[in-house]
């Protein structure tokens, strides 16, 4: 199985800032020699997450979330440790490594990944052969350079185009049909998922595609149902289909945790002021031609947390943009629901309900790009859609409308995160009926202190020399073996003895290194505990390390002493061991015992 070698990581690790790692998604705020937030990973009121750029690695004393710059991709974007190394690399311009095996194995879904791109590049040449295809990409006014942009494409007619040209040997038709892009009647006969249809990829955060969006077009010939097809194919083929359709689920393409032009608008502008999310493919790609690359689209689903949680790590400000008819209001209040656990401090939510009979496509066809910008402007808040839907079929002239107001609220606004939005949504709660939000229980976990003191920590002999080799790793070139002390009954000394042999094998390895190799290991939660121990700056750690070292040997010397005196008493030693114990005698003499 490929991986990466060590010694990549160390440089890695060296190389980016985990400062600069965090704050592209998580305001930070400097706090003395550390950075600071509230946490990512749980809701807190008072900052508790902390980021060290001397030993480049986070640490929140609130839930315990701890580790390197990689740890903290691994969380936050819920990559898997390569995708991490491979994020990171990118941005610092290097090319990951891969041993004993060549390339990497990308979770075994390399050819997955592979397959959907050969339909991605089959269906866009498939455009350029017809005419009905090429027509209604005019009739929608998509320009060239956004067909490209977006990769758009062209399922043919026919119930087997796509199996003729890429399904060559049984392996890839069972690719194809995992990847989504078959699908199978009950008598076990496959035919192509997408006939006749303007065909959109769908990509990851990495910009590979994991699925497709096939949209129906008007005055496509419908394929001829033959026996392979079943009674819904059949439909489909007879242009009864839905107005878009899916690819399904797959072990790549999960649609409610997936949001269409989410690469296109990260590519576009990095870290955008805003994102608007609206309903349809079209729709997107229509605001991203007309001078608004911030659109991205839910894949046909109502909006979900996870989908709430990537946006707001896109960016601070998302505008959810609806029809205004009472289907677009309903995915709006669920699109609420869904954004309100998420709206930490420094977070805000605005919902644009478009004039009835028009839909983002239409409108910022009609108007122009800078009208649609000009409504994202005056776009609702969050706070005021929020009391007026409630406010609907309600008298708050009158007590018992008042009192229903609070009650339908008071729930909803329970599940903001503690902070001053949700303190002032409370008061506008007040102000509006007269009731009082509930008082906020006590925290179950008080925020510590950032850092903690040498002194203030009692340590064994073994954590305090663990604890100032990760204060200054290259300490470890101070001592050679044979470890003198490694015969110490003290519990750690084993792994005193790996940190040692680790450090001096890979010369001028960071913290966030040392720590990343342990990462998964039992001993990785202590290590990152001891590495938060803050020495003060005139400390002399050379001579703490050293001396606990040599007392961990006497100590040993000691135990040694004791060992063999005993046996010598019970049942005599061999020449060797009367050796042994005449050398460590003469050591007790002269001090070193």
């Amino acid at each position: 199985m490929p991986r990466i070698p060590d010694r990549f990581i160390d440089e890695l690790l060296a190389r980016v800032d985990i400062v600069e790692v965090v704050e592209r998604r998580v305001p930070l705020k400097k706090a003395g020699r550390e950075w600071t937030a509230c946490c990512p990973f749980h809701n807190e009121r008072s900052p508790s997450f902390f980021v060290s750029p001397q030993k480049q690695f986070f640490h929140c004393f609130g839930c315990g979330a701890h580790g390197s710059a990689i740890k903290f991709l691994m969380d936050y974007e819920r990559m898997e440790f390569p995708d991490a190394v491979e994020e990171l690399a990118r941005t610092a311009g290097m090319e990951v490594p891969y041993e004993g095996g060549g390339e990497r194995a990308r979770d075994d879904f390399s050819e997955l990944y592979a397959v959907l791109e050969e339909a991605a590049r089959w269906f866009q040449r498939e455009l350029t052969q017809s005419p009905l295809a090429q027509d209604y990409c005019a009739r929608r006014g998509l320009d060239a350079d956004t067909l490209q942009r977006f990769r758009i494409g062209w399922a043919p007619s026919g119930w087997d185009k796509l199996q003729r040209a890429l399904g060559t040997t049984p392996a890839r038709l069972q690719l194809l049909e995992q990847a989504g892009l078959l699908a199978g009647n009950e008598q076990g006969r496959r035919y192509d998922r997408f006939r006749e249809r303007l065909m959109i990829p769908i990509l990851d955060r990495r910009g590979r595609v994991i699925a497709f969006g096939g949209r129906i077009v008007a005055g496509a010939q419908p394929a001829r149902a033959d026996q392979a097809a079943d009674a819904p194919a059949r439909a489909a083929a007879a242009g009864d289909g839905p107005k878009y359709l899916n690819s399904p689920e797959t072990a790549l393409f999960h649609k409610g945790r997936e949001l269409f032009a989410l690469w296109q608008v990260r590519q576009a502008a990095g870290t955008p002021p805003r994102v608007v999310v609206v309903e349809g493919y079209l729709d997107a790609i229509a605001l991203h031609q007309h001078g608004l690359p911030q659109a991205v689209a839910t894949l046909g689903t109502a909006t979900t947390p996870e989908h709430t949680e990537m946006l707001f790590r896109a960016t601070p400000d998302v505008v959810f943009c609806f029809d205004g008819d009472r289907a677009g209001r309903g995915a709006a209040w669920r699109a609420l629901e869904a954004t309100l656990p998420r709206l930490r401090d420094g977070r805000q939510a605005y919902f644009l309900f478009l004039p009835e009979g028009e839909d983002p496509d239409s409108l910022v066809r009609k108007e122009g790009g800078a009208a649609f910008a000009q409504r994202l402007a005056a776009a609702t808040p969050l706070s005021e859609y929020f009391f007026e839907h409630l406010a609907e079929d309600v008298n708050v002239a009158t007590l018992d409308g008042r009192a229903r107001l609070a009650e339908r609220a008071r729930p909803l606004l329970a599940r903001l995160p503690d902070g001053a939005f949700r303190d002032l949504m409370q008061q506008a709660l007040q102000a509006r009926t007269g009731v009082s939000a509930p008082p906020a229980a006590a925290p179950t976990t008080p925020a510590r202190a950032p850092a903690r003191r040498a002194s203030a920590v009692r340590r064994s002999l073994v954590r305090e020399a663990i604890a100032v080799l990760l204060a200054d790793p290259a300490l470890a070139a101070e001592v050679v073996p044979p470890w003198t002390f490694a015969a110490s009954s003290q519990p750690g000394v084993a792994l005193l003895i790996e940190l040692l042999e680790l450090v001096r094998a890979r010369p001028g390895i960071s913290v966030a290194a040392l720590l990343e190799h342990f990462a998964g290991r039992s001993e990785a939660d202590a290590l990152h505990k001891l590495a938060l121990i803050d020495f003060p700056e005139a400390h002399d750690l050379r001579s703490e390390f050293l001396g606990a070292l040599a007392q961990l040997t006497r100590q040993a010397h000691a135990e040694r002493l004791d060992q063999l005196t005993r046996k010598l008493q019970q049942q005599g030693l061999s020449a060797p061991e009367k050796a042994e114990l005449q050398a460590l005698h003469g050591m007790r003499r002269h001090g070193q015992a």
